[in-house]
């Protein structure tokens, strides 16, 4: 070959169809949009990180073991995030074609069952998406407290609903009196125990069932080993506590100029706590 002539450019794997069906899913006539989870490695070596508001949900995330871990689902779930990475607009343009397709008519699309609204242009495009598509209802589950603060519950479209899910770093944020919270327990008992509704029956009752959704853990044996009969929001909380403890040993052992800053408590300067505070609202 001449050392002139040019190499020809590889062209991304795009998937066949965005949109699948597990069993489960197809039980309740729900349709499935997925990304790998948490963060990892292309074959190519470039890394990504589809849920950067994780907290302890990555130690003991279900998307992370069994069949998620599969050569071929893996694959499927990386040309996915590939062709969102690569060419959003693409990307955009090829859910619209798959959603205007008569059978989605009238139905549910679950927007991840791994993975998260990772960016601001991610969640835009989805958010355009589903308000071209009203004819078909969208749900998720996601851990972007802040980043749907500003985006979507200002003006969220009518065929969209969602649960915000403990166990992230933006817990602090959540209000259990005002938001739709969903939080993993180690058992149906526990969440019975707790007065929150499960959501084991079907998926929907996420967002159509009462407002505290109850999640019971997945028996997997390490995980609920590691979960030690806690919630994810109470395990989150003993994490943050203790970092927070650490951060205030660290500034009493070598404070900024020889003064020793005070840590910044639950309560904001205006008197607001957190959730208030993104609420726009008095505590």
């Amino acid at each position: 070959m001449s050392p002139h002539a040019s190499v020809p450019a590889l062209v991304p794997r795009r998937p066949g169809r965005l949109l699948t069906q597990n069993r489960e899913m197809r039980a309740i006539g729900v349709w499935n949009w997925t990304l790998p989870a948490w963060a990892g490695r292309f074959p190519d070596g470039k890394t990504y990180n589809t849920c950067p508001s994780a907290g302890i949900c990555r130690d003991v995330c279900y998307a992370r073991h069994g069949t998620y871990t599969w050569p071929t689902v893996k694959a499927k779930h990386h040309d996915n995030l590939r062709f969102v990475l690569d060419d959003l607009s693409g990307w955009e343009e090829a859910m619209l074609v798959e959603l205007g397709r008569r059978k989605f008519r009238g139905t549910w699309v679950r927007i991840h069952d791994s993975g998260d609204f990772f960016s601001d242009a991610y969640l835009l495009a989805w958010l355009r998406i589903i308000r071209a598509r009203p004819e078909s209802i969208f749900y998720a589950y996601t851990k972007e407290v802040t980043r749907f603060g500003g985006l979507v519950e200002p003006d969220p479209p009518a065929n969209f609903l969602w649960v915000y899910s403990f166990g992230g770093t933006q817990d602090a944020l959540l209000d259990i009196e005002r938001d739709r919270v969903a939080d993993v327990f180690p058992d149906e008992a526990s969440i019975a125990a707790a007065g929150w509704h499960s959501q084991e029956a079907s998926d929907l009752l996420a967002v159509l069932g009462p407002r505290l959704v109850g999640i019971p853990a997945n028996r997997i044996p390490h995980f609920i080993k590691r979960l030690r009969g806690r919630t994810f929001r109470s395990w989150q909380a003993e994490v943050d506590a203790e970092r927070q403890a650490q951060r205030r040993r660290r500034d009493r052992q070598w404070p900024m100029h020889g003064d020793t800053l005070p840590e910044p408590s639950a309560s904001t300067g205006s008197g607001q706590t957190p959730a208030a505070k993104r609420h726009g609202r008095a505590a």
